[in-house]
């Protein structure tokens, strides 16, 4: 089942909530009724071979140690207006996972979200998103006590406007991880972003 109208905003530029995107706005699109949207990319046969899915436990902290990255990992629920919530802009912001989703090692895609810049604090946690490679690692230590280790399988810059819903918030078959920032030029505003960076990622393994 996609997610409804989950968009993810400016990034960094002070703008924290995840809502409709209208004219003008920085905000990324995404809603389950873009028919135009192609299916989930398909894992390299190396990581379609996935371990067994893990039990439910929610992410308590995020490594990518190809851009060094360790941050912890908050809630983020829905606003009032039913806009999924981002990491707040303030200095050390940390990533954020989507209670929408699974959680990490779980079937299905397992969404995070963190800021590329936060405002006036400078460097966000997903700063150097964009430059993770086929092969890179990323683990979500859980609550349980568990690290589940995935392996990134394709990096993706796309417009705003051209938001991949599908492929991002779709059910596939087995764990993985989706990684999403902004990224790309500034917009007209010179606040927000013209484009997201999305990492897709499958469980390597968990322990």
């Amino acid at each position: 089942m996609l997610a409804a109208a989950l968009l993810l905003s400016g990034c960094g530029s002070g703008a924290a909530a995840v809502g409709s995107a209208g004219a003008g706005s920085t905000a990324v699109a995404g809603s389950a009724s873009t028919a135009a949207d192609p299916p989930a990319p398909s894992a390299p046969a190396s990581a379609s071979k996935a371990p067994k899915a893990l039990s439910e436990s929610v992410p308590v902290e995020l490594q990518i140690p190809a851009i060094g990255v360790d941050t912890p990992v908050m809630k983020l629920g829905l606003a009032a207006d039913g806009s999924v919530q981002t990491p707040p802009i303030e200095a050390h912001s940390p990533a954020g996972w989507y209670q929408g989703s699974p959680t990490p090692g779980q079937v299905g895609p397992s969404v995070v979200l963190a800021h590329v810049t936060v405002g006036q604090y400078g460097d966000g946690v997903f700063l150097h998103l964009s430059k993770l490679k086929p092969g890179d690692r990323v683990v979500a230590r859980l609550k349980d006590g568990v690290d589940a280790d995935f392996t990134v399988y394709k990096v993706q810059t796309v417009a705003k406007a051209e938001f991949p819903t599908a492929a991002v918030y779709g059910n596939v078959d087995r764990p993985e991880l989706r990684l999403i920032t902004c990224g790309g030029p500034r917009d007209s505003t010179g606040h927000g972003y013209l484009d997201n960076v999305v990492v897709y990622a499958a469980l390597t393994s968990g322990q």
